[in-house]
């Protein structure tokens, strides 16, 4: 947990690649300096190449400074999205705590296929000060691993991440998080199973079969399920482009990189622009010519938030309405359910919360999740949730660690 200052923010800050390997750290990531104050001592550590913004198809976990992550449960399988390597650090016993960051799916996915707890906060619940972040919208730092705990000391106001963190004040309940640790806390919840566009299992599959199990056991312990819910236009949400997702996060990702580099006391790298003229001048160690930087280029092009972005902003905002916040208020419900990280983009284009819990395993041992999601704000009893749900199933053990390839 925490031994000191430079390792910590050093394996937070292993997501910058090679690129500013050499940049001096005037503000330290307003996190670690939350949990310094909360626990003794700890640890944290790495995560995916440029939140994996720099171009489709580079592996989850993969960075140049640091190689490819794996898998502790089955290496060949995806460690998932960009936080991955925070989960793998948790999943393999290496720490108690890790922090990720999510846009849309890096703390959900990699929990899930580690077989961690994870939660990803209400956007603004934690700051983001001192991050790299993609999108203010739906850029959000959450835990991996003793979860509630970690929640509790990284919440609250932050002046350097002002409007987000000052906007979320009112979701944060006075005697802090740990008070929801409720073994009962199934009993009375509403909760609706969203079965089209998520649960999509073969007939008499592993998957099919554990998450029967659970639903019985959720109901034993007092939830009422509601079946067979349906989010609209789950087509254009899950299509970054359709749904406006992309064209926002291009624009917002220049501004927040070249925010973010210009707080550095001293850096090789100022802007956006000089990352990819980095990248081209070092095409061996960025592995240009397999993956390229079309993301980044495409970023680079964007001149702020301008008449395409604030259209994409309305789009998303009416597909949240009428998608999650509709159904959550017609059908009066505590938190949705849904398979692993198969809601991510349901859940990231309203910056809503959500906690991942370890549900089993598949037949070829990679580890599956179950997901509860909600509104803004709903921290309290989605933690009364899954912790009820993990103290009654129990499901997570340890993986038989492959030392030589880990």
């Amino acid at each position: 947990m925490l031994p000191s200052a430079a390792p910590a923010r050093c394996l937070l800050l292993l997501l910058l690649a090679v690129a500013v390997a050499g940049a001096a750290f005037d503000l330290e990531e307003a996190t670690v300096d939350s949990i310094r104050r909360a626990f003794a001592d700890g640890e944290l550590t790495s995560r995916g190449l440029w939140c994996n913004f720099r171009a489709p198809g580079i592996p989850a976990g993969w960075s140049p400074r640091a190689g490819q992550g794996k898998n502790p449960y089955v290496p060949s399988a995806t460690p998932c999205a960009s936080s991955s390597g925070s989960a793998i650090a948790a999943a393999a016993n290496m720490v108690a705590v890790t922090i990720g960051t999510e846009t849309d799916g890096s703390i959900m996915c990699p929990s899930s296929y580690n077989s961690v707890v994870g939660i990803k906060p209400t956007v603004g619940l934690t700051s983001r000060a001192g991050v790299i972040i993609i999108s203010p919208r739906m850029d959000t730092v959450g835990t991996v691993s003793d979860a509630v705990h970690v929640l509790e000391a990284i919440v609250g106001y932050d002046p350097r991440d002002a409007e987000a963190t000052r906007m979320a004040l009112q979701y944060i309940p006075e005697d802090g998080y740990r008070q929801f640790l409720n073994i009962d806390g199934l009993r009375g919840k509403r909760l609706g199973i969203l079965r089209k566009d998520f649960f999509r299992f073969p007939s008499g599959s592993v998957q099919q079969k554990v998450f029967d199990e659970h639903f019985n056991t959720i109901s034993k312990m007092g939830a009422i399920l509601v079946d067979n819910l349906e989010i609209p236009n789950m087509n254009i949400i899950n299509d970054a482009v359709q749904s406006g997702e992309r064209a926002l996060m291009l624009a917002e990702f220049k501004l927040s990189l070249n925010s973010y580099l210009s707080e550095l006391a001293s850096s090789p790298v100022r802007s956006l622009s000089d990352i990819i003229d980095f990248n081209n001048k070092h095409p061996v160690e960025e592995r240009m010519a397999e993956f390229g930087q079309s993301y980044l280029l495409q970023s680079e092009a964007t001149d702020g938030i301008g008449p395409t972005e604030k259209k994409a902003i309305a789009k998303l905002n009416e597909l949240c309405e009428s998608g999650l916040e509709k159904i959550m208020r017609v059908n009066q419900l505590d938190a949705i359910v849904s398979p692993g990280a198969s809601a991510h983009s349901l859940l990231a284009i309203g910056g809503y919360p959500a906690i991942t819990v370890p549900a089993g395993y598949a037949s070829n041992g990679v580890p599956f999740a179950i997901c509860f999601g909600g509104l803004k704000g709903s921290e309290p009893r989605l933690i009364e949730i899954a912790y009820s749900f993990e103290q009654a199933t129990k499901v997570r053990r340890p993986p038989t660690l492959q030392h030589s390839i880990i």
